[in-house]
């Protein structure tokens, strides 16, 4: 059967590249894009890897596995996990401005209306969809890839980055998409004592409680996404009073929760696995922040592929300390830029 398909989609695909060659001029063409046409699935979206493999737009696909992917179309591993879907919405949205490639512009009318229908009534977007199965389906700030949807959805909704292509239809719906994503981000700021704080990396997608992902990234307030949440909310022009309030909040909670005195660095070490390790170093100057915090004591936490809370990143497999962010920076021009100049809006 799979014999039969790819020979099916091989004789469309040279149909398909006939009609190409006599109804379009080579400058209508992008490489990258083209690919990236490709692995576009059925529902919509794109995955971030396949069969294992993170897909690399630089890397050339021959006849045979450009076959083979879009024989797969209908596989349900659309993402938006590393970029993916947001990044090919963004590369093809640009790409239709230089070609007029009318392909590219279809593309993304596609992949936004797989945006519109992945997200929850509660206004948040699931890791992947439609595969919901373990923690695919819950609402997911990890790795920003809530924000990076809503970002793409502002830009459409403000007629801009390439998304100017788009109807008014479209704009609007963007426009009520990025409002009910405002309100998911409101309601799940953490709250501690009456105060709030910043946000978690995941949530039940029915209750939107804090939830865990995967075995080490335990149920907690996160640094790093929680920088990319707050500048996605001063983005907002004319800003609610309760964005301006949930925007301050963080700030503070930045303030209270970094680290003075320490850098988390690679070091040499023959006797691990690899040759090296990453630790924590004094540093008279240094200014950090740890990946993961306790929801009630604001302390780091840390956990290894065996879901056990340490309390130093030293007490986790060598595997784990040297191939995550720990530790990071990420507030820094957050704090010393951005907020400032964002005050000055109000």
């Amino acid at each position: 059967m799979k014999i039969l398909t790819i020979a099916f989609m091989a004789v469309m695909l040279s149909s398909c590249a006939v009609a190409q060659n006599l109804n379009e001029r080579p400058s209508n063409l992008d490489s990258t894009a083209e690919k990236m046409l490709v692995y576009q699935r059925s529902v919509g979206g794109w995955p971030k890897a396949v069969g294992k493999v993170a897909i690399d737009y630089n890397r050339e696909l021959s006849t045979l596995q450009r076959l083979e992917i879009r024989a797969d179309s209908l596989h349900d591993d659309a993402t938006i996990d590393n970029k993916a879907t947001t990044r090919e919405l963004r590369y093809l949205a640009t790409a239709y401005t230089n070609t007029r490639n009318p392909r590219y512009l279809a593309a993304v009318k596609k992949g936004i209306a797989y945006l519109f229908k992945a997200q929850y009534e509660n206004g948040g977007w699931p890791q992947y969809f439609p595969d919901h199965h373990l923690y695919r389906g819950q609402v997911t700030y990890n790795d920003n890839a809530m924000v990076n949807v809503l970002n793409v959805l502002q830009d459409l909704a403000e007629g801009k980055e390439g998304f100017e292509a788009l109807s008014e239809e479209d704009r609007k719906r963007a426009l009520v998409a990025v409002d009910k994503g405002i309100s998911c981000i409101l309601k799940t700021q953490v709250v501690q004592d009456g105060k709030s704080t910043v946000w978690c990396a995941q949530y039940d997608q029915h209750t939107l409680k804090p939830a865990q992902a995967r075995a080490f990234e335990p149920v907690s307030l996160t640094a790093m996404e929680s920088v990319a949440i707050v500048e996605f909310l001063m983005r907002q022009k004319n800003p609610s009073t309760a964005i301006i309030s949930a925007v301050k909040s963080a700030i503070q909670w930045f303030g209270k929760a970094k680290i003075t005195g320490y850098d988390f660095v690679f070091i040499s070490d023959p006797k691990q696995v690899g040759g090296k390790d990453r630790v924590l170093k004094a540093d008279a100057l240094g200014v950090i922040w740890a990946r993961f915090y306790d929801l009630s004591t604001n302390t780091p936490i840390f956990m290894g592929r065996e879901s056990i809370p340490k309390k130093t990143v030293a007490e986790i497999e060598v595997e784990r300390r040297v191939g995550y962010a720990w530790y990071g920076k990420w507030p820094v021009n957050l704090i010393d830029k951005k907020y400032p100049k964002w005050l000055k809006t109000l």
